[in-house]
């Protein structure tokens, strides 16, 4: 039904199509990262430098027509992972894992918009589900949730509707996950998961969204291991107040294994985050509690065995952080620009059963602290926002032009990007 709305607004109104202007843009940035970290695995403290969150990204627009694409090359530059207590998915624990060379290749349709707008995107992106990807927010390091909150990386068909404020989106995509940076999605379990989100744009910047997404077998690539229920809360706010400008991000997820139909583990996740930049600088708070499921290390106290050995774990760890970030203002040189920051957090790990894991005796210690500070390079213009594809992403075709980027760019943390 999407598709047929999608296609009779084009041959409608085929005129706006051809007279909507094109604009291609793209960009390219890194982060030069030194952090510091007490009570790692054995109870040590690292210290640690990565060049992290290197990527190159391009996006065009021509009436209709619509592509995105972004390429991480994280797994040249983090194959250890970058030092993250807390964080856990494809394999890496305490660290975060370096995402695929191809981040994002998108391509879609858009109608010329109007009442109604509707679009149909196809690639490997981002899946209609939670809150945008970590690297498009104020903080330099992940959130625990960045596996509960967010699913991407997937051969992934989305299609849009936009009416008034409400936009509706569905997809189906790939369940498993990346096996490493360089290994492609396995093309024939395509489509043997799905997802939903509707999103109500509100005054003064407000958006507030809920998703839902059945997702089949994501840590075992054969298909065969535990799938997931997920369910996803989100409030957003941007905009601008005279020199100021604001961002805030509240969301609540939980996660559930299900085994043959059977709830197995639930994990939960609430975080709180803000940001307010006056100019190209900025300061920044979160306040996250995260679960975390925990599976036997290997040899490598940093790493879990993929896919898991059995159907059982070892234990929830729930963990707590509150982080503040100071973002400086920046140097710029034409279109390259590099802007200095501090990140400071403290990280308390929890039990909530009594299981075999117990992270006092891991860690040494329930508190932890982490200080990272570090450069932020940038050239060009890249993703505003990572995920919401066409009719999703609030900027109808109409808007695009030479400045559209930056008229769409007002309301988000510049300070931070």
């Amino acid at each position: 039904m999407l598709v047929m709305t999608l296609l009779v607004t084009f041959v409608a109104e085929p005129s706006r199509a051809q007279e909507s202007a094109i604009a291609l843009g793209g960009g390219a940035s890194a982060i030069a990262l030194l952090t510091n970290a007490t009570g790692t695995p054995q109870g040590r403290t690292l210290t640690e430098a990565y060049l992290t969150q290197p990527i190159v990204s391009a996006h065009l627009r021509a009436g209709w027509f619509h592509a995105t694409g972004m390429l991480n090359f994280e797994g040249l530059t983090l194959r250890r992972g970058e030092l993250d207590l807390g964080e856990w998915g494809e394999g890496y624990v305490d660290r975060r894992h370096p995402h695929a060379y191809v981040h994002e290749l998108m391509i879609g349709a858009e109608s010329p918009g109007g009442p109604l707008a509707a679009s149909v995107f196809a690639g490997r992106g981002f899946v209609p589900f939670g809150s945008d990807d970590p690297m498009a927010r104020p903080f330099v390091s992940f959130p625990v949730d960045h596996h509960l909150a967010q699913i991407l990386e997937r051969l992934v068909v989305v299609a849009a509707l936009r009416g008034g404020p409400i936009v509706a989106e569905a997809a189906t995509f790939n369940g498993d996950e990346p096996l490493d940076p360089s290994t492609p999605p396995l093309a024939r379990r395509f489509g043997d998961s799905w997802s939903l989100r509707g999103t109500l744009f509100g005054p003064a910047g407000t958006e507030l969204a809920a998703s839902y997404a059945n997702v089949k077998s994501p840590e075992f690539r054969e298909g065969q291991g535990l799938d997931q229920r997920k369910t996803h809360l989100d409030l957003r706010v941007t905009g601008t107040s005279g020199p100021f400008t604001r961002y805030a991000l509240v969301e609540a997820a939980r996660t559930t294994d299900i085994d043959r139909g059977r709830p197995l583990y639930a994990f939960d996740a609430f975080l709180g985050e803000a940001a307010v930049c006056r100019g190209d600088a900025g300061i920044a708070a979160r306040w996250e509690r995260s679960d975390r499921p925990e599976e036997e290390r290997l040899l490598d106290l940093f790493r879990s065995a993929r896919p898991a050995t059995d159907l059982s774990i070892l234990g929830v760890t729930q963990w707590t952080t509150l982080s503040a970030a100071l973002s400086l203002p920046l140097v710029a040189v034409a279109e390259a620009h590099a802007a200095p920051f501090i990140e400071v957090a403290h990280i308390t790990a929890d039990r909530t059963t009594a299981a075999v894991f117990d992270p006092v005796q891991f860690y040494g210690t329930r508190s932890m602290w982490r200080l990272s500070a570090g450069v932020r390079f940038g050239v060009g213009h890249g993703h505003d926002r990572m995920g919401r594809y066409g009719a999703a992403d609030g900027l109808p075709v109409s808007s695009v032009g030479p400045d559209a980027h930056e008229r769409h760019s007002t309301s988000r943390h510049r300070c931070f990007s």
